[in-house]
């Protein structure tokens, strides 16, 4: 009876998993599999999960435990009907004892409830689709679509709800990337329209089309076949002076011939553009004549020997060249030109002329009120000290509270006086000196006066004695300008003694220009500073060693060879910490020690770096650009900006030498139509 019941029941299971598979044609077989195999896999898949019907009161198998071990368990034999590859209808069998430990047999009831508990996990969702809601369309999509998931997930395709639950999934999936792309799209419209109405704000009318082949846009200041050229005038010299010494005359003649027409073809040229059209032939011809100049007269040392011989002597003019330019330089830069030298010629003649030697224009309170803003400038020119003040009053938001003290020498006195007699500017107080005046600047007093004044310093001054280095004669040359034995370029350091009455008083070199207005600086907090100036070290530039001696050991031992220097041409000083602290004093003390000159060789920027070392107070660099004299390649930007433009250097704006980028800043000043400067021919 036992027997019977598991042979109905095997044939129960068997019967079932026959119809599922003629239902669905087998449409899930691997060709490559062999039917044991195939059937297996559905056995596993359908068969275990069917029901095995059996007596509840013995139970041979158990839901957990797989099959039982008992030894009076039969062997049962499965029959499964399946289709091949090709379509027909096979029949095969396997034996149960065959099948793998994993199998296992389910409970009739466990398998009962856990359908009813899928079924209610389904129905909880939110879309509650239903399996028989599908239309036969719907299927067979739905079908094709898992497919794809059951390869991994090893799912059973043939369980509806579990085709439920992948099809919802799916189905938030294709709901979700929906979403996602409207999004993006909706993005993109927008990114869209924005773009189509910044566009409109665009201007698209065609303003040429740009072409690197086009003639108008080649590099004019290419110089290839140029150095090509000028590298060959130095090899046919080599190489025809080697011929000449081997009696090869017509190799030589040859040489010579390419020589002067190379020389004729390059002119005056700095650029290819600028060459003669029949320069590059030239050139393919000298290589011509240099090729077979090669082949018969190379010879290493030969080469080498005349080489260096050339290298010497270019090296030698070189010298002698760089001589000349320093000495016309200097000679260029301390001449002063006809028309300056004109002006003050007609100035003195109608100031005598005119009888106004002793007139007085100045109320004397004016000039020793330190509620006001005064400047000092000492100079012997005429016109550049009248720039200094137009530029200053111009830029003046008070120029009535604007008092200027000039102090010049005696050849230049009656000039400068009388030009500011006849055009001083509106408002302002302007008082000339004649430094010939201060009775008590003596050589007894001035150390820098006495030393001036001993043969030893003209001799220095003046006789150069040949000297053995190009530096020493470059050397010789600066001290040959006057103004190294002006008094007026050392009257800076008696500040207190020429306005004894004033506290701060902001000195102005004849070289600059001034931009903006300047009484900002008088409320500057100094902080016990006597001295208020422009750093100018940049790096390792303008330090103290660039112009103190620092092997001498009164230098080393006083000073820092980094300390950063500062620049002369715009200084505020303060006049009260200056007679604090004695400073005239300690100029004088290092004067009379560099009497030899062993500590500083010139001017007065070395003493003025000692005698207010530790005493000045850096200003913002905006307030003084320095450089215009001699520096080609300063910031533009910084120019425009700065309040005061200083032309320190030896081109001077008002010479010929003047850099042309930079003269305008300075010219504009100038009053052409003043009659004095007409009578002169002096122009902008």
């Amino acid at each position: 009876m036992e027997f019977s019941c598991r042979r109905f029941s095997s044939f129960v299971c068997i019967s079932v998993v026959i119809f599922h598979l003629v239902l669905v044609r087998a449409n899930v077989l691997d060709g490559s599999r062999t039917p044991r195999k195939f059937m297996q896999n559905w056995l596993q898949s359908e068969c275990a999960r069917n029901r095995i019907r059996k007596d509840q009161s013995d139970r041979t198998y158990t839901s957990n435990a797989g099959f039982s071990n008992h030894q009076d368990e039969k062997d049962i034999t499965i029959v499964v009907t399946y289709s091949d590859p090709s379509g027909d209808v096979r029949l095969g069998t396997v034996r149960s004892k065959d099948l793998s430990a994993s199998w296992h047999w389910i409970d009739p009831n466990e398998r009962q409830n856990e359908l009813k508990s899928s079924q209610r996990l389904e129905d909880s969702s939110q879309s509650r689709v239903r399996f028989e809601d599908f239309d036969k369309d719907s299927l067979i999509e739905l079908r094709s679509r898992v497919s794809v998931i059951m390869q991994d997930s090893q799912v059973s395709p043939l369980d509806p709800v579990k085709l439920q639950r992948l099809a919802l999934r799916q189905g938030r999936k294709d709901l979700r990337t929906a979403e996602l792309l409207r999004e993006d799209k909706e993005n993109d419209r927008q990114a869209e329209a924005a773009a189509i109405e910044r566009a409109k704000d665009l201007d698209t009318t065609t303003k040429g089309s740009y072409s690197i082949w086009r003639r108008e846009h080649e590099n004019p200041n290419s110089d290839y076949t140029l150095k090509l050229m000028r590298d060959q005038i130095i090899m046919a010299k080599t190489y025809a002076s080697i011929a000449r010494s081997m009696n090869e005359s017509y190799l030589y003649k040859s040489l010579i011939n390419h020589f002067r027409e190379n020389r004729r073809a390059i002119g005056e040229a700095n650029t290819d553009s600028e060459l003669h059209s029949s320069a590059l032939e030239r050139a393919k011809a000298m290589g011509r004549i240099l090729s077979k100049a090669k082949d018969k007269l190379y010879e290493g040392i030969k080469l080498i020997r005349k080489l260096r011989a050339m290298v010497q002597s270019t090296e030698n003019t070189v010298d002698a060249l760089k001589k000349k330019s320093a000495f016309l330089t200097q000679q260029a830069a301390k001449t002063v030109p006809k028309p300056l030298n004109c002006l003050p010629l007609v100035l003195t003649t109608d100031y005598f002329e005119q009888g106004l030697q002793k007139r007085v224009v100045h109320n004397k309170n004016v000039l020793e009120d330190p509620s006001l803003y005064h400047y000092a400038i000492f100079s012997d020119n005429v016109l550049a000290t009248s720039v200094v003040i137009n530029s200053t009053v111009l830029h003046a938001s008070e120029p009535e509270k604007h008092v200027f003290h000039v102090v010049t020498d005696k050849l230049n006195f009656a000039a400068m006086k009388m030009w500011f007699l006849v055009n001083s500017p509106a408002k302002v107080t302007i008082q000339v000196e004649n430094i010939d005046d201060f009775k008590w600047l003596n050589s007894s007093y001035c150390s820098v006066l006495r030393q001036l004044e001993s043969a030893r310093m003209k001799e220095y001054y003046f006789k150069t004695s040949h000297p053995s280095t190009l530096s020493d004669g470059l050397e010789n040359l600066k001290y040959r300008n006057p103004k190294y034995l002006s008094m007026l370029n050392h009257l800076r350091f008696y500040l207190p003694e020429v306005y004894p009455k004033l506290e701060k008083i902001l000195f102005l070199d004849d070289d600059i220009v001034v931009q903006k207005d300047l009484t900002p600086l008088w409320s500057i907090d100094m902080q016990g500073m006597v001295n208020a100036a422009v750093e100018t070290c940049k790096e390792s530039f303008h330090r103290f060693d660039k112009y103190l001696n620092f092997s001498h050991p009164k230098i080393s031992e006083n000073f820092d060879p980094n300390a950063c220097g500062w620049a002369f041409g715009m200084n505020m000083f303060d006049l009260k910490e200056w007679r604090k602290q004695n400073m005239t004093g300690i100029y004088h003390y290092w004067q009379d020690m560099n009497e030899d000159r062993t500590l500083w060789k010139l001017g007065s920027l070395p003493p003025g770096l000692i005698t207010f070392y530790n005493l000045t107070y850096p200003l913002d660099r905006g307030w003084h650009v320095l450089g215009l004299g001699y520096d080609a390649q300063l910031n533009q930007t910084e120019i425009d900006n700065a309040a005061v433009v200083h032309y320190n250097g030896n081109y001077k704006p008002w010479l010929e030498l003047a850099i042309t980028k930079y003269k305008p800043y300075w010219s504009r000043y100038v009053m052409p139509d003043n009659p004095y400067l007409r009578l002169c021919r002096i122009s902008q």
